[in-house]
């Protein structure tokens, strides 16, 4: 069982599903994937079930599989497993949240539900909360996407206070181009020594690291090892 102590840090591979020429899920090769992340690439920490692998797009039976393979390949190899477990139901985000620290998970992470879509701050907390409250000795993700759930609230705004509603809350995976709302992400929550995963691959190239570097030295943001780069 993974500690809330436990930091996600550095590379994080947002991995892919691996399917098949009928459309079925090729479980055969995930050892293989997790050898080449570990071997070719030294990444050893994980997001499974995420945008890039399509899990919304899986059915639960589905999900809990590719989650399962990915815990059990992964084991004595990777350093940490993150399931992705958000849903437009809350009950089926909770039965996975529950399945995740079953298996062995590292923690989990939450989109936004997307199609009746929380109205404010405290709707959407309340909605993590009960997931996060589902495995609730495995750190909290919640993965801001906006482009994709329409849930326009500022990833600044919902991290004052969550600690004090979501005990477990370890961090954010933020994928949106708002640069302004990440350097606030990490410069006022310096002291709970949140997880930030950066998580717009377009921006992964050296002219944004570069911009980072002058950034930092601009404005003294400290981006320590407690930051990462989601894959």
């Amino acid at each position: 069982m993974a500690s809330p102590q436990k930091k996600l840090q550095g590379l994080v591979a947002a991995t892919i599903t691996p399917m098949t020429e009928n459309g079925e899920i090729n479980f055969s090769v995930i050892g293989q994937y997790v050898d080449y992340l570990v071997k070719e690439q030294g990444v050893k920490n994980i997001f499974v079930n995420g945008t890039t692998g399509e899990g919304l797009s899986l059915s639960i039976s589905e999900r809990r599989l590719v989650a399962e393979e990915w815990v059990t390949r992964g084991k004595n190899k990777l350093d940490q497993v993150v399931i992705h477990v958000g849903a437009l139901s809350l009950k089926e985000s909770q039965e996975l949240a529950q399945h995740a620290a079953e298996i062995g998970a590292d923690g989990i992470a939450v989109i936004a539900p997307f199609f009746l879509k929380p109205w404010t701050k405290d709707v959407l907390i309340n909605f993590l909360k009960e997931v996060a409250a589902a495995a609730p000795a495995l750190p909290f993700y919640y993965y801001h996407i906006p482009a994709l759930t329409g849930v326009k609230i500022r990833a600044e705004e919902l991290l004052n206070g969550i600690q004090d509603k979501i005990p477990t809350f370890q961090g954010l995976k933020f994928s949106d181009t708002d640069l302004l709302d990440f350097g606030q992400c990490v410069d006022q929550n310096r002291q709970q020594q949140f997880a930030f995963l950066f998580g717009v691959d377009e921006f992964c190239i050296q002219r944004f690291i570069n911009f980072v570097v002058k950034l930092e030295n601009f404005s003294e943001l400290k981006v320590s090892k407690s930051q990462g780069l989601l894959l």
